[in-house]
């Protein structure tokens, strides 16, 4: 018996030996092929893009006011007639926080509304959220999540451009910074801007 294991032992390397290396070897082909693609891996597809927004009908946030007015929630046919921007947030989300300056930034302009999904959130820390860093929004939508799964929403913040058929045109996934801002969404608001007219 022990001159049939040393027979196992001389005839060479184990294939179990070898599997973590062709796997390692088979991941470290489909990384490099990645990186070299020019994929960008901060881009998550969306099934929703050049899609009628889905139907959805969101209560106020209690309390909201803006201009000494509630401010009212929102539903799909108010997306209907302008360009509209609709942003995920909550008050509980870090990068939301980051991201608010640019969405003050684009309530400076009357080409399009922005109407703002209120993501598992309540009514208290959404205002008290809003008081503090402004309220660019138009429309404010409370939305315990069904909402939310509708749009196709991995996580908060994420900002959507609709276009003025509700035809979800372009989706931004995370928080807005300076540069993808400047160089990624303000064009792409340009150009669903420009083919509405």
């Amino acid at each position: 018996m022990s001159s049939e294991i040393d027979e196992e032992k001389k005839s060479g390397i184990s294939p179990l030996f070898l599997l973590p290396l062709i796997v390692f070897g088979a991941l470290a082909v489909l990384m490099g092929f990645m990186m070299l693609s020019g994929h960008d891996s901060k881009e998550l597809p969306s099934a929703l893009i050049d899609k009628p927004a889905p139907e959805f009908d969101l209560p106020p946030v209690n309390g909201l006011e803006r201009d000494g007015k509630q401010v009212p929630g929102f539903k799909r046919s108010d997306l209907l007639g302008q360009v509209t921007v609709v942003n995920i947030f909550a008050s509980w989300c870090a990068p939301c926080r980051a991201e608010h300056k640019y969405l003050m930034d684009l309530a400076k302009d009357d080409r399009y509304e922005i109407a703002g999904l209120n993501y598992k959130d309540t009514d208290v820390k959404a205002n008290r959220f809003l008081a503090e860093l402004g309220n660019p929004y138009d429309r404010v939508g409370f939305d315990t999540g069904r909402a939310g799964i509708e749009w196709g929403v991995y996580g908060v913040p994420e900002t959507f451009i609709v276009d003025e058929k509700a035809q979800i045109r372009y989706k931004f996934v995370g928080p807005l910074s300076e540069a993808s801002y400047r160089d990624v969404f303000l064009p792409e608001l340009e150009k669903v801007l420009n083919e509405s007219k």
